[in-house]
């Protein structure tokens, strides 16, 4: 479901696509399916800041705690947005960062926002062992404070929404697909 457009401001034939939203929204399956319609590279900023430093997500925040995490997604997200022809599937917590709100905000290319409700997240995320900020008991009440502290900093960088929901993942492409190319052709008439 489209919910809010304005990409008048957009070079299609060099254009990025950077997606951002709740960590268990899709935003890598969703993105390598994009990338794969459009003939783009894809990246992960989590993957790649691993293969960066050789260590896993887990370990840097376990080492550095939150804090220095964000640093050097930071530094990740700022080296990805050089890359052209790309798409850039995001953390969760990356528009924690007003550093990298400012970089999403002002990069020029495609931000878009995938929703998704807790009990989606609850379903999607019930095996993960991997996320440091899921570990422990209580994911339910630690997803519903994350989304009411950043669901409004995502609305906040996104050019584009869509609720992802129950909608499989090449579905979702799709649609962000069609939107891309459909604003492409209206922009070149």
């Amino acid at each position: 479901m489209l919910e809010s457009c304005s990409m008048s401001t957009f070079d299609h034939s060099n254009l990025n696509i950077i997606l951002v939203g709740p960590m268990g929204a899709g935003k890598t399956t969703v993105g390598k399916h994009i990338a794969r319609l459009l003939g783009k590279s894809f990246y992960d900023v989590d993957q790649e800041l691993e293969k960066r430093t050789g260590v896993s997500v887990n370990l840097i925040f376990d080492i550095e705690k939150e804090q220095g995490f964000r640093v050097r997604e930071t530094q990740m997200l700022q080296d990805l947005m050089h890359e052209r022809n790309t798409v850039i599937a995001t953390g969760g917590g990356i528009v924690v960062t007003e550093e990298n709100r400012k970089i999403l905000q002002q990069t020029g290319h495609l931000v878009v926002y995938l929703k998704t409700e807790v009990k989606h997240q609850l379903q999607r995320l019930k095996r993960d062992k991997q996320r440091p900020l899921l570990q422990g008991t209580g994911r339910r009440e630690r997803l519903l404070n994350m989304a009411r502290a950043r669901n409004p900093l995502y609305e906040s960088v996104a050019q584009l929404s869509f609720t992802s929901g129950r909608t499989n993942p090449h579905k979702m492409a799709t649609k962000v697909v069609s939107h891309v190319l459909e604003q492409e052709n209206e922009d070149s008439a």
